[in-house]
């Protein structure tokens, strides 16, 4: 299901990462299909129930609160991206509020001293902040999808970073 919207961006990396994972090309089409029936379902479950039945049991599961709303936070591991950890943020006992790459070590992040160091697929929303912060969010046009606009120290200009489940998927400059 991620492969499917990083796809619309990045059709060569995913082909690349389906090779990689063994699977036909059609297999990326076939899981989305898949994944949509299962989440339009009326007896499908919903939040972590949903996700524990397609991802298995989280690697880690805890909660942080904000404000008074408190969540329950997990992490699953994935083949593809051996460093970041697919992250829900769910209610407990009720929905997803949101779902996306995440970065568990800081170590492992990408060095980003330019915009043109923000290359598709070597870092999450996170990276983003940390290296350029701060930055400006805004939804994307799909509930998988994000943007961040930032500026790189010592550069003129600004750039619109695009993410697809967190993780980035191109860079461009903003105009003006």
């Amino acid at each position: 299901m991620l492969l499917r919207r990083m796809a619309d961006y990045q059709p060569e990396l995913v082909r690349q990462a389906t090779a990689e994972l063994g699977r036909p090309r059609s297999a990326v089409a076939e899981a989305h299909h898949r994944w949509q029936a299962m989440i339009r379902s009326r007896t499908f479950p919903v939040g972590l129930d949903r996700l524990r039945i397609v991802l298995g049991p989280p690697e880690a599961l805890f909660t942080r609160e904000f404000g008074d709303a408190v969540h329950e936070v997990a992490h699953w591991r994935l083949p593809l991206w051996p460093d970041l950890r697919y992250q829900a943020m769910v209610l407990p006992g009720g929905p997803s509020l949101q779902e996306w790459l995440v970065r568990p070590d800081p170590a492992t992040a990408p060095d980003l001293a330019t915009a043109a160091d923000v290359r598709p697929w070597t870092c999450v929303v996170g990276d983003l902040e940390k290296a350029f912060g701060p930055v400006e969010h805004e939804d994307g046009d799909a509930p998988s999808r994000w943007t961040v606009a930032f500026a790189s120290p010592g550069q003129t200009g600004r750039h619109l970073a695009r993410f697809a489940w967190g993780l980035v998927q191109s860079v461009s400059p903003l105009a003006g």
